[in-house]
């Protein structure tokens, strides 16, 4: 008998254009994943109501992310792929993480400070005033999403999940939950996932601030790659890329922020060691045209499966994967209500 695979995790927010450090620092790994992990793949609408959204741009973001996703190469029919609203046990769940979920762990969160500051930000003076000032534009959701996000993971028995540093304050506090809700309601309620971080060479900085992680919250979209651009877009902001004074090509990322994030891209699109790249070059210019050429021919080919995706192709790949995830999702959450102690309903 061949041994169990592992189940893997990831959810991703429906909100905002796919960018080139969310194609190599994440989704590449997802569909090399899929061919050795039982994977399931998360699109988190839910998680994208904490901040404010427009009637219908949820809707839009979910169809353009399944669609970005298959045409990255996550296959239906090796993987699970559906959007968290569709089944209903993820904010059934999530309550019950809430309910384990101390307010201090809560308050730790450097995300939810990060994004709080951005909408005006939470003193200690005016934190429990719900409408002083500009609290009232910071949802309750916004607090609680962590668990919200552990109930995503535990719901499927998941055995790892892959995820980039930022991410690691929230797989830890999963793995706190989940230790304590096997210690209060007994061993194997729920399976205690462990967190897998990405292989170097996946973090891509923004191409104007290269300090800083290509992001869409970030400068000008002048330092951000996104995967749908083309290819001229392409060659100049990375011909505009900030690198520094000196002319010299080395791979330090201390002391050379911007050459080093080139040679970073340039290795991940190529499967070169940066290092060694940095040993072809003794200017600049070649550089950023080598590196240029490798990301559109990258970025070719999922562009043109993009286009050919149609929404028909995408509701059905959503709708088998709210059926298969349903399938997994529903006895692990009649285990969780049974060992809590909850009046199971009638047939």
């Amino acid at each position: 008998m061949s041994e169990q695979r592992q189940r893997v995790f990831s959810g991703i927010q429906p909100s905002g254009s796919t960018h080139l450090g969310n194609y190599l620092g994440a989704l590449r790994n997802w569909e090399r994943l899929q061919h050795n992990m039982d994977s399931v793949y998360c699109i988190v609408d839910l998680h994208a109501l904490t901040l404010p959204k427009a009637p219908g741009e949820v809707v839009e973001g979910t169809m353009n992310m399944t669609r970005m996703l298959m045409a990255i190469g996550i296959d239906p029919a090796l993987s699970i792929l559906f959007t968290q609203s569709h089944v209903h046990q993820h904010a059934e769940l999530g309550w019950l993480m809430q309910c384990v979920t101390g307010y201090g762990e809560l308050r730790r969160m450097t995300q939810f400070k990060d994004k709080s500051d951005r909408l005006g930000g939470v003193s200690e003076s005016d934190a429990d005033e719900a409408t002083s000032g500009n609290n009232a534009s910071i949802s309750a959701g916004l607090f609680t999403y962590p668990a919200l996000q552990a109930a995503d993971i535990l719901l499927y028995d998941t055995d790892v999940v892959p995820v980039g540093d930022d991410q690691r304050q929230h797989i830890e506090l999963t793995r706190d939950l989940a230790n304590r809700m096997n210690s209060r309601y007994g061993e194997g309620t729920v399976v205690v996932p462990d967190h897998q971080i990405p292989a170097a060479g996946a973090r891509v900085m923004n191409l104007q601030y290269p300090e800083q992680k290509m992001s869409k919250s970030v400068g000008s979209d002048a330092g951000t790659i996104n995967v749908l651009d083309d290819p001229k877009a392409i060659e100049k902001k990375v011909r505009r890329a900030v690198t520094d004074n000196d002319g010299e090509v080395r791979f330090d990322v201390q002391e050379k922020p911007g050459v080093s994030n080139l040679l970073s891209i340039l290795a991940a699109c190529t499967g070169d060691d940066p290092e060694k790249l940095a040993e072809k070059y003794t200017q600049y210019g070649p550089l950023k045209a080598d590196t240029a050429a490798a990301v559109i021919a990258e970025l070719t080919p999922i562009q043109e499966r993009y286009r050919a995706i149609s929404d028909s192709d995408v509701a059905a790949t959503l709708a088998v994967g709210a059926e298969k995830a349903t399938a997994v999702a529903a006895p692990v959450m009649q285990r969780i209500r049974t060992a809590i102690g909850l009046v199971s309903p009638t047939p």
